[in-house]
C-alpha cells in the first residue's frame, strides 16, 4: 500500500545525525539521512523513530493508522539491504498490492533491482529486492531456496492478516522460520494488543521496537446524513477532546433525528411520511452523490455491503442524469479503458457487460468489487487514483486493498452479513471502512458519512466513531503440510519445541493465567461456603455430598443416553439402502425423504437423500435424534437426476406418490428409576440423619453452590490443562494419522518419506487429500480438461449452500470424481479418530466451468455452466479467481506427480485455461 505523503510535502532539512552503527554502510548517504534527502517531505516521528531503530540492527514492528506512511519504514529497509549489498524480500498479503509495490519500487531503483514473485508471475526473480506475496516467502523457506542466500531484511506489509482464519497461518511459518540475521519490518493496522503482538515478537525474533502511532496524518470529521442534510455527528461546540470519551452527539442532529422518528412513527399507518420527509424510504442514491457533490465532498467511495447492492447502485445512478465528469476528460478515460481491456476479444466483452461499465466510467461512476473480472476492477481503481472516477460503490474489501484514498467515505448501513448472519458493525470495522477518507497532501480533512434510517441512533454511530479497538488474534494452527515440513527440516522433538513458540501458543498461554485467576478466586468462594456447610468433616458435608454424587449420575446417564442414541442412528443410517424412504423429524429438512447414495461410513455416515419438499443434500446422524428406520421403499432411475431443479421436483413428487408418511415424533426422556447405582443413593439419602434437619434447604441451596463452583473450578483446570501445550498435542496427532499412512517413518526419531517429501509440495487447503489422489493414481489417464475439472473440487468452495451441480464431462472424469470423494471419505474418518479437523468435502461447483473453459468453450457458456451454490452463472471476477487456484495446484501436480503422463496432462492443462480473460489478468 502507498502510504507515502505526497511529494509536494515539506522538504525534510534534517534527520539528525546517523548513528555510528550505521558506518559501516560507507557512507552517511547509505542510512537515514541519506535515505531522508531522497524522499522530498518530511519524516513523522514515528517514522524516523522506526527508522532509526532498524538502521541501529533491530527489527521493528509499526503499527499505525492507514495513510500513516508505514510503508516508509519498508522502503528504508530496501534502503539499507541495497546499501550493503544484500537482498530484501518485501511481502504482501495479495496480489494486487504486490503489483503495486513492485512499480513504485522500479521507478525508484529501476527494473534491474527489482524483481515480483506472485506465485503465476516471475519477474527476475534473482533481484537484490523481490515483491511477492507471502506465501512465496513461506515456500521459499520450506524449499531451502538459494534465493534465501544473502537475504537481510524482511518487509511484512499488513502483518495483522496473521488474524486471517484461511491464510493468517502462512504469516508465523515465516516469523518463526526465517533465519535469526535477518531484521524483520512488520506493518500493521493500529491493532489495540500491539504491545502484547510486540512482545511475542521479542520472543521469537529477538531485540524488536514497537513503533505505535494512533494519529491519523489527516483529520477525519463524522458525519450523518439525514434526508438532505448532512449533519456533524459530534458536537464542535462541547469542548471535548476530539479523541476523547467525552465526545457529545451534535444536538441539532438529535433534535432532528427525534423529530424524524416521531413523524415517521405517525405517519407509518398511512403508509408514507409527510412532505420533506419521505417516511422510511430512504434517499435516493443520485440525491446523496448530488448533495456530497454540493458540498464538495467529491470523490466519494460508498461501502454497500454486497456485490449485486453495489451493481443495484451504479444501474440507479445510470438511470439518473448524474454526469460527474467533465468533456476534456473523456479522451484519457477512454485511453485508461482501452489499455486494460485491449487484450479481450470483442465477444467475451459483450458477455462482460462491457458497454454499461464504460458509460458509467464516462460518466465518472463505477463499481469495485471481487466478482468482476479483474482488468475492469484495475481500470476502476487506475481512473479513481487519478480523479477521473469521482463514485466507487464498492464492498468492503476494498477497504484490505489496494491504495485508493477518497475525499469521503459513505456507509449505507451499519450492518452487514458476515458468512453465518447479519451482524452490527465492529468499531474496529468502522475504522477501517473510514480510514479510506482523506488523502494526504491533498485534502485538509477525510469525511465519514452514515446515512440515517430508522433504527440509527446518532449515540451508536458515535460509539462505533469514537472507539478504537481491533485485538490481534492468532488464527495459527499446524497442518498437514506445515507438519510435514517441520518434520523434515529440524525433527518431531524440535518442531514441538517451535510450535510452543508461535503467537497462538503465546496468547492460550497468557489465557491460562485468567483461569488460574478464576480457580483462586472459586477456590476462596469454596472455602467460606464450605464453612457454613460446617467444614469437609461435617454431616451435612457428607449429607450434601450424597446429594451431588446422585445428580452427577443422573446426568451420566442422560449423557449416556444421548450417546447410545446417537450410536444408534449412525448404526442405522450407515445401513440405509437405495430406495429406503425414511423420516427426518427434526431441522428445516423434516419430512419424509428417499435415500439416493447411501454412506457405508461407520464412524460418521452422511447418505444423499431427496425430501419431499424438493431439498437434496446429505444429512448425518444429527438430523435423527431416533435412529432412522425405513418406512418403505421405492424404485429409482439407474440414474437420478437430482441436481436439477426439474429432476428434483419429478423425484419429489413420485416420493409424494408412494403414499408414506412421517409418523409422530415420539418423546424419550432418560429414566433413573430403574438404575440400582440411583436406589442405593436415594435410600442412603433418606436415612442420612440431615435429611429430616428443618434446615435442610436452606443448607442445600448453599451445598448447590458449593458443588456448582467445584464442577466449573474443575471444568477450568481441564480447560486450562488443555490449552497448555495444545498446538503441540495437535501437531502429534497429525504425525501419527501421518505414519499411519506411510508419510512419516514410526519410531522415536520420525523422519518423511518419499510420499511426505510429496505432500512437503503441496500447499493447498486439502493438501493431504490431493497426496492421497495422487498415490493412489486417482487422476491418472485424464485429460487436460478433465484433470483440471477433477482438481478443482478440492479448491472451489461454493459462496452458498446449494446443491451440488450436474455431472461433466466423461464416464473417466465421473469415475474420479466419485474416487477422489471416496478417498476423502476415508481421509475424514481417520481425521475423526484422531481428533481432528476434518479436509473440507470435495466441491464440484466450479467442475463444470473449467471443464468447458479448458476444453476451449467460450466465456459465455463456461459462466453458464459454473455454479455459484445460488443456481446463477459465476461472476467472472470469480471464474478468474477460481480459475488461478487451479492453475496453482495444477503447477504443483505437475511438479510433484510420479506418473510422467499425469505431469504432462497437468501442463497441458495449465496452458488450456490461461487463455483469454484468465491469461490477461496473469500478465
Amino acid at each position: 500500500m502507498n502510504e507515502r505523503p505526497a511529494a509536494n510535502a515539506e522538504q525534510h532539512t534534517d534527520a539528525g545525525p546517523a548513528s555510528s552503527e550505521s558506518a559501516n554502510t560507507g557512507s552517511a548517504n547509505r542510512g537515514l539521512d541519506g535515505f531522508a534527502k531522497q524522499l522530498g517531505f518530511e519524516l513523522d516521528p514515528f517514522q524516523i523513530e522506526a527508522c532509526r531503530a532498524l538502521e541501529n540492527g533491530h527489527g521493528v514492528l509499526v503499527c499505525a493508522p492507514t495513510g500513516a506512511g508505514k510503508t516508509v519504514v519498508g522502503e528504508f529497509a530496501v534502503h539499507l539491504a541495497l546499501a550493503a549489498g544484500r537482498k530484501c524480500f518485501y511481502t504482501t498479503p495479495i496480489k494486487a498490492l504486490s503489483n503495486q509495490k513492485y512499480a513504485e519500487l522500479v521507478e525508484r531503483y529501476g527494473k534491474t533491482q527489482v524483481g515480483l514473485l506472485t506465485g503465476d508471475t516471475s519477474v527476475n526473480s534473482d533481484a537484490p529486492v523481490v515483491v511477492m506475496t507471502t506465501e512465496v516467502l513461506r515456500n521459499m523457506i520450506y524449499a531451502d531456496s538459494p534465493a534465501l542466500w544473502g537475504l537481510s531484511h524482511v518487509v511484512m506489509d499488513e502483518v495483522h492478516y496473521l488474524a486471517d482464519r484461511f491464510r493468517g497461518a502462512v504469516w508465523e511459518e515465516v516469523i518463526l522460520h526465517l533465519p535469526e540475521d535477518v531484521r524483520l519490518v512488520s506493518l500493521s493496522a493500529t491493532v489495540s494488543n500491539a504491545e502484547e503482538f510486540g512482545s511475542w515478537m521479542e520472543t521469537v525474533r529477538g531485540d524488536t521496537t514497537v513503533v505505535l502511532d494512533d494519529v491519523r496524518p489527516i483529520p477525519l470529521s463524522q458525519h450523518i446524513m439525514v434526508g438532505r442534510r448532512l449533519f456533524d455527528l459530534f458536537d464542535s461546540r462541547s469542548g471535548s477532546a476530539p479523541n476523547g470519551r467525552d465526545l457529545v452527539v451534535d444536538a441539532d442532529l438529535a433534535r432532528y433525528v427525534r423529530q424524524r422518528q416521531a413523524l415517521d412513527r405517525d405517519s407509518a399507518p398511512r403508509g408514507r411520511g409527510p412532505r420533506g420527509f419521505g417516511g422510511f424510504r430512504p434517499l435516493p442514491r443520485p440525491d446523496v452523490i448530488a448533495r456530497l457533490d454540493e458540498e464538495g465532498l467529491l470523490p466519494a467511495i460508498t461501502f454497500i455491503f454486497s456485490r449485486a447492492g453495489c451493481d443495484a447502485a451504479l444501474a440507479q445512478c445510470l438511470r439518473s442524469r448524474l454526469e460527474l465528469t467533465r468533456q476534456e476528460d473523456l479522451p484519457r478515460i477512454r485511453e485508461i479503458i482501452d489499455k486494460h481491456t485491449a487484450g479481450l476479444p470483442r465477444a467475451d466483452l459483450e458477455v462482460l457487460g462491457y458497454r454499461d461499465w464504460r458509460h458509467a466510467l464516462e460518466r465518472g461512476l463505477a463499481a469495485h468489487h471481487a466478482g468482476m473480472l479483474p482488468a475492469f476492477r484495475q481500470a476502476v481503481e487506475e481512473l479513481f487514483v487519478h480523479g477521473l472516477v469521482r463514485v466507487v460503490f464498492a464492498t468492503e474489501t476494498l477497504a484490505l486493498g489496494i491504495n485508493m484514498p477518497a475525499r469521503t467515505v459513505v456507509l449505507e448501513r451499519l450492518v452487514k452479513y458476515n458468512g453465518e448472519t447479519h451482524a452490527e458493525l465492529t468499531p474496529g470495522e468502522y475504522t477501517q471502512l473510514t480510514g479510506r477518507a482523506g488523502r494526504r497532501g491533498i485534502d485538509v480533512e477525510g469525511h465519514a458519512v452514515v446515512l440515517w434510517q430508522p433504527g440509527v441512533e446518532p449515540a451508536d454511530v458515535a460509539g462505533l466513531a469514537s472507539t478504537r479497538t481491533f485485538p490481534l488474534r492468532s488464527s495459527f494452527r499446524p497442518g498437514y503440510n506445515m507438519s510435514i515440513n517441520l518434520v523434515g527440516r529440524m525433527g518431531a522433538d524440535r518442531s514441538r519445541a517451535l510450535l510452543e513458540r508461535s503467537f497462538a501458543q503465546f496468547q492460550a498461554d497468557r489465557s491460562v493465567v485468567g483461569l488460574t485467576r478464576g480457580i483462586e478466586r472459586n477456590e476462596e468462594a469454596m472455602a467460606k461456603l464450605r464453612n457454613q456447610l460446617g467444614g469437609a468433616d461435617s454431616e451435612f458435608f457428607e449429607y450434601a455430598a450424597l446429594r451431588e454424587e446422585a445428580n452427577r449420575r443422573e446426568r451420566a446417564l442422560e449423557r449416556h443416553g444421548k450417546q447410545t442414541r446417537r450410536e444408534a442412528s449412525v448404526t442405522a443410517l450407515s445401513r440405509l439402502r437405495r430406495g429406503d424412504v425414511v423420516a427426518i423429524p427434526v431441522g428445516r429438512h423434516r419430512g419424509i425423504a428417499v435415500v439416493l447414495e447411501p454412506d457405508r461410513d461407520e464412524t460418521d455416515p452422511r447418505p444423499l437423500v431427496l425430501t419431499e419438499g424438493k431439498w437434496s443434500g446429505r444429512v448425518s446422524a444429527g438430523d435423527f435424534p431416533e435412529p432412522a428406520r425405513p418406512l418403505g421403499s421405492m424404485r429409482l432411475p439407474k440414474h437420478v437426476d437430482h441436481r436439477t431443479g426439474r429432476g428434483r421436483r419429478d423425484l419429489a413428487s413420485a416420493l409424494r406418490s408412494t403414499g408414506i408418511t412421517a409418523p409422530g415424533r415420539r418423546s424419550r426422556k432418560v429414566s433413573a428409576a430403574k438404575d440400582p447405582e440411583i436406589t442405593r443413593l436415594r435410600k442412603e439419602i433418606r436415612r442420612h440423619p440431615c435429611h429430616e434437619r428443618p434446615d435442610r434447604e436452606q443448607l442445600g441451596r448453599v451445598a448447590e453452590r458449593y458443588h456448582r463452583l467445584a464442577r466449573e473450578t474443575e471444568t477450568m483446570r481441564q480447560k486450562a490443562a488443555a490449552t497448555t501445550n495444545s498446538l503441540a498435542r495437535t501437531f502429534d496427532r497429525i504425525v501419527a494419522l501421518l505414519t499411519e499412512r506411510g508419510y512419516v517413518t514410526a519410531g522415536e526419531h520420525p523422519e518423511a518419506t518419499d510420499d511426505g517429501a510429496r505432500l512437503a509440495r503441496i500447499y493447498s487447503e486439502s493438501d493431504l487429500l490431493v497426496a492421497e489422489c495422487l498415490r493412489r493414481g486417482v487422476w491418472e489417464g485424464l485429460g487436460p480438461a478433465e484433470l483440471a475439472a477433477v482438481v478443482s473440487t478440492v479448491v472451489y468452495e461454493s459462496r452458498r449452500d446449494g446443491d451440488s451441480p450436474a455431472p461433466v464431462g466423461t464416464g473417466v472424469l465421473r469415475h474420479a470424481l466419485d474416487e477422489t470423494v471416496q478417498v476423502w471419505r476415508e481421509l475424514r474418518a481417520d481425521e475423526i479418530r484422531h481428533k481432528l479437523p476434518p479436509t473440507r468435502e470435495p466441491d464440484a461447483g466450479f467442475a463444470a466451468a473449467v471443464f468447458t473453459w479448458a476444453g476451449e468453450g467460450t466465456l459465455l457458456d463456461t459462466l453458464l455452466a459454473a455454479d455459484d451454490g445460488g443456481g446463477r452463472a459465476l461472476s467472472a471476477g470469480d471464474f478468474v479467481r477460481w480459475c488461478r487456484q487451479v492453475i496453482d495446484l495444477l503447477e504443483q501436480v505437475r511438479s510433484t506427480a510420479g506418473d510422467a503422463e499425469l505431469a504432462q496432462s497437468a501442463r497441458r492443462a495449465v496452458a488450456a485455461i490461461r487463455r483469454g480473460v484468465v491469461a490477461l489478468d496473469a500478465a
